[in-house]
């Protein structure tokens, strides 16, 4: 296929891109891009290790990043984004029934794992002890997932054969170009909730910002 044998040459050429990708995608979003990666790495298109690291850092700074959002400017946020707050609220009630537990475990808790860090820096929770359980789930976190995609890359060629190889280059491609776009969007979400914020310290009216 025409189009694999072009991403695996571009992987070959330029695959610092394709750990920023990871790195960028596990900074945003979930595990779909580090399963697919994994199961990559298994195949040879990229180093396990080097994966791994890409995805581990790229969750643990982007959940600090939402942590120190919501603790300097999370009530202002708020006001601005209330559709937030049914999220905000279940990640709050985990996090006082569970406090360390939930820390370790938010980002396999579906329907608030996008929420989490944001509630946690909003409780006012020590920044140096979220900061060690976050590098630590951080990690737990990209090697379930890597390992899983790896050992999916296993069964993967046992049932397709060569054929596995190509689906994998083609998706990890699609992925790619994927985790850019998610990438544009938060960073223009982000800025925009951030200038609200600082607006709103400057004492100036504040401005509308559109509900997603």
């Amino acid at each position: 296929m025409e189009f694999s044998n072009d991403i695996q040459r571009w992987v070959a050429e330029y695959g610092t891109l394709v750990y920023l990708g990871i790195f960028l995608w596990a900074f945003f979003e979930g595990e779909t891009f580090v399963i697919f990666a994994g199961a990559a790495s298994q195949q040879g298109t990229l180093h396990f290790w080097f994966l791994l690291f890409a995805a581990w850092f790229g969750s643990f700074t982007g959940d600090q990043m939402w942590f120190w959002l919501g603790r300097r400017y999370g009530t202002r946020i708020l006001e601005r984004r209330p559709n937030w707050r049914h999220g905000v609220d279940g990640a709050l009630e985990l996090l006082k029934r569970y406090d360390t537990w939930f820390i370790l475990s938010f980002r396999f808790v579906y329907g608030v794992r996008n929420f989490a860090s944001f509630a946690m820096g909003l409780a006012r929770v020590n920044p140096l002890r979220f900061a060690l359980l976050n590098f630590v789930a951080a990690f737990v976190w990209a090697f379930s997932f890597a390992g899983f995609g790896y050992m999916f890359g296993h069964a993967l060629e046992a049932v397709m054969g060569d054929i596995a190889n190509n689906f994998l280059y083609i998706m990890l491609g699609v992925f790619v170009f994927a985790a850019s776009v998610v990438y544009l969007v938060h960073r223009r979400q982000w800025k925009k909730a951030a200038a609200a914020a600082a607006r709103e310290a400057a004492g100036e009216p504040p401005t509308r910002i559109a509900a997603d």
